[in-house]
């Protein structure tokens, strides 16, 4: 049986790559459980410092499973529970990606279309390759892309998701980065290095400040300003009790490599 999600171990950086390349890698009812599955084990991971998700094969993710999706129209209500489990199916993992305590990098080629394209919004950061499209071009066939629009949204300026969403046309990764859906734009031989790269980068930091600093980024966000600050005071004078950031201080006032408790 094919392992729909591959997971190699690279020290503290663990990579997941979708397995269903015939298919161009499509959330299907399997692959949202797998990917449910993987993470509520990551979450849980204390060695894994940072996650890397990409797709093998020519495309990152191609969205839906649009064959389940016409499939499930036989049952008597026409597939109205079907969908609508779906859509929640899916919502629930885009929104495990945000809740990981560790940081998620799309790795990113090929294309990433609907719900594919929501999948690298949902991630912390995202490196693409050269000529990597992205899309959310559901309205091309007379489905609204409703769900990815809400991490699209997210991710870039209104007008640029509005019209992404109502023209269905693509962006390239040099619009995408431009945008802010993706962080940086590589040579397609490099991208695995690169990706690799900014993944050990963050993973060589104090772990535990990477994971106060993740939940504290998403919970900001939605706050007013100054509950955000209220907010980000108290997490940082919690920060800054514990025994790793005082060395951590210390050492950088001494200049020397700090020697923290927590590797």
């Amino acid at each position: 049986m094919t392992e729909l999600i591959q997971r190699e171990s690279l020290g503290p950086v663990t990579r997941l790559t979708l397995n269903m390349p015939q298919s161009l890698n499509a959330l299907s009812d399997a692959m949202l459980a797998a990917l449910s599955d993987t993470f509520a084990t990551l979450a849980e991971d204390r060695t894994t410092r940072v996650v890397i998700l990409r797709g093998a094969g020519k495309a990152f993710c191609a969205g839906h499973d649009l064959k389940e999706m016409q499939a499930a129209r036989q049952s008597p209500d026409k597939g109205a529970a079907y969908f609508l489990d779906l859509f929640t199916r899916c919502g629930a993992v885009m929104q495990a990606i945000p809740a990981l305590p560790q940081p998620v990098i799309a790795e990113v080629h090929g294309i990433a279309t609907a719900a594919g394209c929501q999948l690298v919004a949902s991630c912390d950061m995202a490196v693409a390759a050269e000529g990597t499209r992205f899309g959310v071009n559901g309205v091309n066939i007379g489905l609204f892309c409703s769900t990815p629009m809400v991490a699209l949204s997210r991710n870039v300026p209104a007008k640029v998701a509005f019209e992404m969403l109502t023209t269905g046309e693509f962006i390239d990764a040099t619009r995408a980065r431009e945008v802010g859906l993706v962080n940086r734009v590589v040579p397609h031989a490099d991208l695995s290095e690169a990706t690799l790269a900014l993944a050990q980068t963050v993973a060589a930091k104090l772990s535990a400040a990477v994971k106060i600093g993740k939940r504290t980024f998403y919970d900001q966000i939605g706050l007013d300003l100054a509950d955000a600050y209220a907010h980000t005071a108290a997490v940082m004078q919690e920060n800054m009790l514990w025994r790793d950031t005082a060395e951590g201080i210390q050492a950088f006032i001494e200049k020397r490599a700090p020697d923290w408790a927590e590797r």
